[in-house]
């Protein structure tokens, strides 16, 4: 049987496990809305929706949206080598 102060002990853990679990709940409740925008679904990036795996759909990205290509990433854009990471195929 347990003694008086073991069982104080538990009731104290099993409040301050609550009071975290809470708390984490409320802190994703109130995460933001994603705001990045998906892969398009045009016939430009049609072959890149069929690749499995992101890694080998990436490896061409930057041919457009590099430096030097038809449609450049915005200065200060995020990592250029995880495109899918964040922009999501449909």
């Amino acid at each position: 049987m347990q003694s008086h102060r073991q069982k104080k002990k538990t009731w104290l853990l099993n409040i301050i496990f609550a009071f975290v679990c809470v708390g984490l709940l409320i802190f994703l409740l109130e995460a933001p809305d994603e705001t990045t925008s998906f892969l398009p679904q045009d016939e430009i990036h049609a072959p890149f929706h069929l690749i499995k795996s992101k890694k080998e759909a990436e490896t061409t990205c930057l041919d457009c949206h590099g430096p030097s290509g038809d449609a450049p990433l915005q200065e200060g854009h995020p990592p250029k080598y995880r495109c899918l990471f964040c922009h999501k195929r449909i």
